[in-house]
């Protein structure tokens, strides 16, 4: 069995119930057409009352694992990225392997917000390179029920989805991560905070109907800071796989919102062609968007055997990064 990593299968799953601009805009009380100028968003997916974010991991693993045609009972780790676990204990990824069928599999949630499915996937890399065994990445939220509606800032955003990327042994040696670069700043950790339910500010009677609900203090230095990380990252992810911008086929950012992804497309100069984005219709589900974006286009038209994919991310904490792939 090879001693590399490739990139074997995508999956992916979005609620049914699609909500528009329109919806929300009534809400709000703006404009036809104020969110759509302002994000490039023109409807998100939510989540069904009696949906978990398990339910939305399994069914995006499914579609990998259905895809590939490995034997489930190979897959040797699961990695959950999500900010919107079932529970705050027990960790959701255990539970989300047992119903795949991914009985032998090590299995653990990774809170990396928007950035989780990067550092996941590099993690994920190298776990199949030691230990020559296949591993599945899943990257799901349910952000709908941690958003005020009323809040312009950030009730037009953010939906809810999953997606997946299964890795596996390869004799390859190109294939798989070849350059990655993950990145953090502490400096802005509240600029984007759900306040309560951790040990700072933990569930009790008292506090304000708002306080489990998503905060985002200042959009500007979030756009700001958000687009350095993400190039600055690609970059150096691009310099230690020894490439350029040229010799990457697609670059798919997380998909924040329209203005940022023009920002970080125009700063690393990516033509419109290598281009790959679902925000339109799928908005942000925060880790989720890139292997949710990647899926969607690979049900199009699958990637060529040595596509080299760049992704980027920055998102709460702040957290995120770059990793370039070869298919």
């Amino acid at each position: 069995m090879g001693s590399n990593s490739a990139l074997l299968a995508l999956g992916h799953y979005a609620p049914e119930r699609r909500v528009t601009n329109a919806e929300i805009e009534a809400r709000l009380g703006v404009e036809p057409g104020w969110t759509a100028r302002r994000t490039g968003i023109a409807e998100r997916r939510f989540a069904a009352p009696d949906e978990a974010l398990s339910d939305l991991a399994i069914r995006a693993g499914e579609m990998a694992l259905d895809r590939s045609g490995i034997d489930r009972r190979t897959i040797g780790l699961l990695v959950l990225a999500t900010s919107t676990p079932d529970h705050l204990l027990p960790p959701t990824a255990p539970l989300v392997a047992h119903r795949l069928g991914a009985s032998g599999a090590g299995a653990i949630d990774m809170a990396g917000a928007c950035g989780g499915f990067l550092y996941a996937l590099t993690f994920a890399d190298a776990f199949v390179r030691q230990a020559r065994a296949p591993a599945l990445v899943i990257a799901a939220n349910i952000l709908s029920r941690r958003l005020n509606l009323d809040d312009p800032v950030s009730a037009v955003l953010f939906g809810d989805g999953a997606g997946a990327a299964l890795l596996a042994p390869s004799e390859r040696t190109t294939a798989g991560v070849r350059g990655a670069h993950l990145a953090s700043d502490g400096s802005a950790y509240d600029l984007i905070q759900i306040p309560a339910g951790g040990s700072r500010r933990p569930f009790v009677d008292g506090l304000g109907p708002d306080a489990a609900l998503m905060h985002i203090r200042d959009g500007r230095a979030v756009f700001t800071r958000a687009v350095k990380m993400m190039t600055d990252a690609s970059y150096k992810a691009l310099a230690r796989a020894a490439l350029t911008i040229d010799d990457i086929d697609y670059f798919v950012p997380h998909q924040a919102n329209a203005r940022i992804i023009g920002a970080a497309q125009r700063q690393l100069g990516v033509p419109d062609g290598k281009m790959l984005s679902s925000v339109a219709l799928y908005a942000n589900s925060s880790a989720a968007t890139i292997p949710l974006t990647l899926s969607l286009a690979a049900e199009r038209r699958p990637f060529q055997a040595g596509a080299r994919v760049l992704m980027s991310a920055a998102g709460a904490g702040l957290t995120g990064g770059a990793l370039v792939l070869e298919v």
